[in-house]
């Protein structure tokens, strides 16, 4: 491959998680276990310098790496920044779960493994480069999410690998058939041949790497593992299954839709836009009748990958579909992390319920999870408010004008169930549950929550910055 670029400068953000995760792996075996501290230093290290590299980044020229493999350009260049945000998050929030645990370095090292596969997700240029990282985002959660080996744990656990592997063989399956259609893997390629490759081929390959990728991103109809995830792991564990997994998963469903499809005769628009739909009225309908409070939250991530699904829909077919993507996803990412960060803050708050009078104890964090949760429906001047005012745009101006309207009256009915947990946190008498509160966890919140309502406000330039052409 004459000419092919392989300057692994191109990839520090990448390089710095890597490397940090296998000298965390090395550090766990031979620290003491009651002192474990270390590996969490140098995973709050390795992001802070990969958020560093990945800034640097973004204000080059997109491009590819690595024979075309790997993209740098405005969609990798923010599931990094995000990614690696979130993954500083997840590290400090779990500190004081895992704290003293035996398998402490372990829980870091895993975390870092599965933000490696998000991040390779995002700059995914090629069929078998998307394989392998859906394959890294996947195992580390796996193993994650039955870590305490408890039995709902590993319940969950057996229940999300099976249907990973399950949806794992049928996007290998489909990138088999795309690779008899287009005879290549590589986007370009497959940009090229798609126009005039046979059509059935080419839509059974594409429903096939759909299939993994909803998967990833906790969509309809591959959704039936997050809420028993969700439950059955610990608060950390599962801020990450919601957030940093569907970040790189919508960034490669956006790549993948944007470059080799749009070309394509396919009527996959209307398919992802049935989904769309799918997706963000079942999380809204199962929502409703939750008591549990990260069950709650599982189902409101799916609801959520409904509305992300909308400016994929119109990929090629809007101008602002990249842009209003991308600023969606860090307005989510904010804005669920700290929903989480507030759950995380109290241990022994599992129940709607069992936060009540949180605001007279509380004020603050309760204040934190108002925030959030109304954020989560798009009240301005939150994040999110800005997110769905640009895919709704987006939607409009793609000729789905009609999924704007569902996305719509699907935003106003999950008001409903969030009310259904602010009431509690704000009145009433506090119970037993919000007496103890881990202090980390709750400033990490009122971070959360104040940057949620920041990115909000300053909204216009971090939109300017998005809309970057895709590397080619």
């Amino acid at each position: 491959m004459t000419g092919m670029n392989e300057n692994p400068a191109e990839l520090l953000p990448e390089i710095f998680v890597g490397a940090s995760a296998l000298v965390g792996l090395l550090l766990g075996a031979w620290l003491p276990r009651h002192r474990q501290w270390p590996g969490a230093a140098l995973a709050v290290i390795a992001c802070t310098a990969g958020l560093a590299a990945a800034g640097v980044a973004a204000a080059d020229t997109p491009s590819t790496v690595f024979g075309g493999g790997y993209a740098i350009d405005a969609v990798s260049s923010t599931v990094r920044i995000v990614v690696l945000g979130g993954t500083l998050a997840v590290v400090l929030l779990g500190r004081p779960w895992f704290r003293a645990d035996l398998r402490e370095t372990e829980f870091y090292v895993l975390v870092q493994l599965a933000a490696l596969g998000a991040l390779m997700l995002g700059g995914a240029h090629d069929l078998l480069l998307l394989a392998a990282a859906y394959l890294l985002a996947s195992v580390p959660v796996y193993t994650l999410v039955g870590f305490r080996k408890d039995r709902p744990g590993t319940e969950a656990a057996l229940k999300y690998y099976v249907v990973g592997a399950a949806l794992g063989i049928l996007l290998l399956t489909g990138i088999t058939v795309l690779l008899a259609a287009a005879r290549g893997t590589a986007y370009p390629a497959l940009a090229a041949a798609f126009p005039t490759a046979p059509e059935g081929l080419v839509a059974a390959g594409a429903v096939g790497v759909f299939a993994g990728l909803t998967f990833k991103a906790g969509a309809v109809p591959a959704h039936f593992w997050v809420p028993d995830a969700v439950q059955g792991s610990t608060p950390p564990v599962a801020a990450l299954i919601t957030t940093l997994p569907k970040i790189g998963a919508l960034a490669a469903f956006y790549r993948f839709a944007a470059e080799p499809l749009v070309p394509s005769t396919v009527p996959w628009p209307e398919l992802v836009a049935a989904l769309s739909v799918a997706a963000m009225s079942l999380g809204n309908l199962a929502a409703f009748f939750q008591t549990d409070a990260k069950r709650l939250l599982a189902y409101s991530s799916i609801s959520q990958v409904g509305y992300l699904l909308m400016p994929i829909a119109v990929a090629g077919r809007a101008d602002n579909a990249q842009e209003a993507l991308l600023y969606y996803l860090a307005a989510y990412a904010v804005t669920n992390l700290g929903a989480f960060a507030v759950v995380c803050a109290l241990p022994q708050a599992r129940t709607l319920d069992d936060y009540r009078g949180l605001l007279r104890r509380r004020p603050a964090l309760a204040l934190g999870l108002v925030v959030c949760l109304l954020g989560l429906v798009g009240t301005p001047p939150t994040a999110v408010f800005l997110g769905k005012l640009g895919i709704f745009t987006a939607a409009v101006d793609g000729g789905f004008a009609w999924l704007a309207v569902v996305a719509a009256v699907n935003t106003v009915a999950s008001l409903f169930y969030y009310l259904r947990w602010i009431r509690p946190a704000v009145s009433g008498r506090p119970g037993p549950a919000t007496a103890a509160v881990d202090r980390s966890a709750a400033v990490l919140a009122y971070v959360l929550a104040a940057a949620s309502v920041a990115l909000g406000i300053a909204g216009e330039p971090v939109l300017d910055a998005l809309g970057g052409a895709l590397g080619r």
